[in-house]
């Protein structure tokens, strides 16, 4: 709805103003915008709508859906928290990096979201597979098709054990498998935006 908001607007300049010739093409770019312009509801955005994960290079990378984490502030820093299992894939990319990406989709992206989060990278291309399409801003990964982009810096890594539950229900009800999640407190290095720009040919 926002993307065919913008659209109209800027149709309407273009009907208006008559100082453009030929065709008009809109095209989507990305460009850096503040977290207050961002208005990141976390209880919407994550637990929600969910996002995306992605952690790589340019040479390879991997994204995973993740509805479990916060924003906040931590050691005098923006910041994001997240929490990966052992067993995932975008994990080793994380580690190995200290950098990923928080990727906020529409609606429409749904079906995306839910096999991303149910394949793994190690057995299959699965961003290809689910017709990801990977932008890079200075060597961090993220997707082409969010709206919204948080790039982020780990600055902490701690796993969860189970002798830290103060409550037996926690262990009994998510961790069965025994698959337990490290705890990343990443810092907010750049957040980006979405943006519906005209273009001539």
């Amino acid at each position: 709805y926002q993307d065919n908001l913008c659209l109209r607007k800027v149709l309407k300049y273009l009907k208006v103003s008559r100082c453009w010739k030929g065709k008009v093409n809109i095209m989507k770019i990305f460009q850096p915008t503040s977290l207050a312009m961002v208005g990141c509801n976390p209880f919407e955005k994550i637990g929600k709508e969910w996002m995306l994960v992605t952690s790589g290079n340019e040479e390879r990378a991997n994204a995973m859906t993740a509805s479990w984490g916060g924003m906040g502030v931590m050691w005098g820093k923006n910041c994001v928290y997240v929490v990966v299992r052992e067993s995932r894939f975008t994990k080793e990319f994380i580690d190995r990096e200290g950098t990923f990406s928080l990727s906020f989709l529409a609606e429409e992206h749904r079906d995306m979201l839910k096999y991303l989060g149910s394949a793994s990278g190690r057995n299959e291309d699965k961003l290809a597979k689910a017709g990801v399409e990977l932008e890079y801003k200075d060597g961090i990964p993220y997707v082409g098709q969010a709206n919204e982009v948080l790039l982020c810096k780990v600055m902490s890594a701690t796993p969860i054990l189970p002798e830290q539950f103060l409550s037996a229900d926690i262990d009994e009800a998510w961790y069965k498998d025994k698959d337990y999640h490290t705890l990343y407190i990443a810092q907010i290095v750049e957040a980006l935006e979405k943006v519906i720009v005209p273009s001539t040919i």
